[in-house]
Formats: structure tokens, C-alpha cells, sequence
């Protein structure tokens, strides 16, 4: 019996994508033909008719490569194994963000600096993907490590621990930062879905 994400599923996929990336191959080699071609007979109609062709062939290749990726992302993080972790912000009045580093099971996997822009773009509303991976099913430790200056413009480094259990299946985590109004200062929070 295999499994999602075995090595038969891999070998697969791969030789998927091997033949995918020949016809793409082929598609450049046909397009080149083409317009090699054209400029040989130089005539107006065959050269419109040439350049239609390697129009389309670029459209097929730029699907093809799209293709590609969806396989990829696929063959690289099957669903039954993905982990994913996210971040947003809310409000943030108390904590401005400079950096996030990211352990997992004691192994760090992501440690992102923020730019101006990135957390202009948390504060609007966005979230960011700090990690996508895969984790076999049990028991696993997330620590997250906010850095950044909190109230009255004191360095500010604070962490957060969540353990989790993770079932077959995608697991998707949020870290989210937001102001506790009544002592005046930032929360970490975690949030899980299945």
C-alpha cells in the first residue's frame, strides 16, 4: 500500500514534470523553427502567419509553466503533510514590528526582517506566509520570536509557544499581534485551523 507523498508518488510526479519540461523544450525549439523560417521567405502573409504561431507558442508555454508550478507545489508539499504559518497584525499601535523568527520542533525555519512597506501592508489588513512545509502527523512545538520596539519606544523582543497536534492532513497556524487595550501594551496570539 503507498501513501500520499511516498516514492512511488514522487517518482511519478517527477517524471510528470520531465515530460512536462520536454514540451516545453520542444515549444521553444518549434518557435525558434518558426521564426527562422519567416525570415528566410520574408514574405508579409507568412511572416504574420509565423508570428500568430509563436504567439500561440508562447501562450502554451506560459500556461505550461504554470502547470509546472501547481505540479511542483504539489510533488514539494502534498496536502496530507503541509504545515503553514502565517502572520497579521491588528491595530499595532502598542508594537512595531521589526523581524519574526520561526522554530519549529527546535529548528529554526523562517526568520523574516520587516521593510516599511511590509508592515504598512499588515497594518491594512495583510498576511503574510512566514513558512509552508510538511510535518509527519503527532505532536510538534511552534515558537514564534516577535522583535520590534513596544511602548514608549523600548526594544521590544517577546515570544510565544504553541504545541499542536498535527493530523493528516494541511494544518495552518496564524501568529497575530494585537493591542491589549487595558494594560497598554501587544499580545501574541495563536490560531489554529484545520
Amino acid at each position: 500500500m503507498t501513501h500520499p507523498g511516498s516514492r512511488d508518488d514522487s517518482r511519478a510526479a517527477r517524471g510528470q514534470l520531465r515530460r512536462l519540461a520536454c514540451a516545453g523544450a520542444f515549444l521553444i525549439a518549434g518557435s525558434v523553427l518558426l521564426v527562422g523560417r519567416a525570415g528566410a521567405t520574408g514574405t508579409a502573409p507568412e511572416a504574420r502567419t509565423v508570428d500568430e504561431d509563436v504567439q500561440a507558442l508562447k501562450k502554451e508555454l506560459v500556461d505550461l509553466n504554470r502547470d509546472l508550478f501547481r505540479l511542483e507545489e504539489e510533488l514539494l508539499y502534498p496536502a496530507s503533510t503541509q504545515v503553514a504559518v502565517f502572520l497579521s497584525v491588528n491595530l499595532g499601535t502598542f508594537f512595531a514590528l521589526d523581524s519574526v523568527k520561526l522554530e519549529l520542533d527546535g529548528k529554526e525555519v523562517a526568520n523574516y526582517l520587516y521593510t516599511e512597506r511590509e508592515v504598512e501592508a499588515l497594518h491594512r489588513g495583510g498576511v503574510q506566509k512566514l513558512y509552508l512545509g510538511n510535518l509527519k502527523a503527532g505532536e510538534h512545538e511552534l515558537v514564534a520570536v516577535f522583535i520590534g520596539k513596544g511602548p514608549h519606544e523600548r526594544d521590544y523582543r517577546r515570544g510565544t509557544t504553541v504545541r499542536f497536534e498535527k493530523a493528516v492532513g494541511a494544518k495552518y497556524v496564524e501568529l497575530r499581534i494585537t493591542d491589549r487595550e487595558a494594560s497598554l501594551q501587544p499580545e501574541f496570539a495563536v490560531r489554529q485551523w484545520e
